[in-house]
């Protein structure tokens, strides 16, 4: 048995139908043609989102080398990751179907899921960093929060995978489980993303309104809260609905790649591609990185105090570590 965010059904042979058969009258769907053109045209999407993100990310370590592995280089990072796992492995989901081991499958087919939660839910504890700085509440339990959630989440599916390879006659009680238990994860990041992103909108809105940004942060902020909790939320829906289904087309079936094609557009392919498109924009160059790009004489009558930029290059960015701890510096002064 497989998991619902699996491709696999049942463990059997993904030969298609028989000519002729009642489940090849159901539709296109059961033409072996049609599933690999479905699975190579997710994988195509999900090669993009990872070269987008790839680029960003290399954007972002030309912009500010200096900084190291900040949260939105890890983001982006991780963006990649999950992408490119989806995208490797789409195009072989019939070698993978037929591989003798369930755990190896399970494996294959839902680390892609587990990581696109943890990059995510990274988002939610950049988010909570700065909403707690803001208010001078304590920020040490938030990143070993993080840490440990990812860690029992990632402990308690191995260990369903482990069970399903060494006991394969439980695999249809595991397959509940884990579904529940990944409707559960998706709930949480839902929730997560409402509670910060909107403590997060709702500080923003009460900065001063010709506040330098603003607008485009609100915007920003409301945005990528909208289409993550959205995302979550219905991938929560769809797991839990498909796991208790009486059809034996799950979710996730080889023989209906367009409930496939539909389950990643919603929730993985469209909301990625969202994000990074918000998220788009680089960071202000540091100090460091002007005094490469300036002048000398610019940069003496800087020294002197002729060129005033700082101001406009410590406007916060959405998705920057350093300038929304500055951000919190300032509204910790102001309050």
């Amino acid at each position: 048995a497989a998991s619902t965010n699996r491709m696999v059904g049942d463990g059997n042979s993904t030969a298609p139908p028989a000519s002729g058969s009642a489940d090849n009258e159901q539709g296109w769907w059961n033409n072996p043609r049609a599933q690999d053109i479905t699975f190579d045209v997710l994988a195509g999407c999900y090669a993009v989102i990872a070269l987008v993100a790839l680029i960003q990310l290399l954007r972002i370590q030309r912009r500010v080398p200096e900084y190291g592995w900040t949260t939105q280089k890890v983001f982006h990072l991780l963006n990649f990751v999950c992408a490119s796992f989806r995208a490797g492995v789409f195009p072989v989901w019939r070698e993978v179907d037929a591989l003798p081991n369930a755990a190896a499958r399970a494996a294959l087919m839902d680390t892609p899921g587990l990581l696109f939660f943890t990059t995510y839910a990274l988002l939610v504890l950049f988010w909570a960093e700065i909403y707690h700085q803001a208010r001078s509440f304590p920020t040490g339990a938030l990143r070993p929060t993080f840490v440990g959630v990812n860690a029992l989440v990632y402990a308690f599916q191995g260990s369903l995978w482990t069970w399903e390879g060494a006991q394969p006659k439980v695999g249809a009680v595991l397959e509940k489980v884990s579904a529940l238990f990944l409707a559960f994860v998706c709930a949480v990041a839902a929730a997560g993303f409402v509670v910060y992103g909107g403590r997060l909108f709702a500080m923003l809105r009460s900065f001063p309104a010709e506040s330098r940004g603003r607008q485009k942060k609100l915007r920003e902020v409301g945005a990528v809260t909208a289409v993550c909790a959205t995302c979550f939320t219905v991938r929560a829906v769809m797991v839990c609905t498909s796991a208790f289904a009486e059809t034996k087309d799950g979710l996730d079936m080889m023989n209906h790649p367009v409930r496939n094609a539909v389950y990643y557009a919603c929730c993985e392919i469209a909301p990625s591609a969202l994000v990074l498109f918000i998220l788009r924009k680089l960071p202000p160059r540091t100090r460091r990185a002007d005094e490469r790009r300036t002048p000398r004489r610019e940069r003496r009558g800087r020294d002197r105090g002729e060129v005033h930029g700082d101001d406009e290059r410590r406007e916060p960015l959405l998705g920057d570590e350093e300038e929304g701890r500055v951000r919190g510096r300032h509204r910790c002064n102001r309050d």
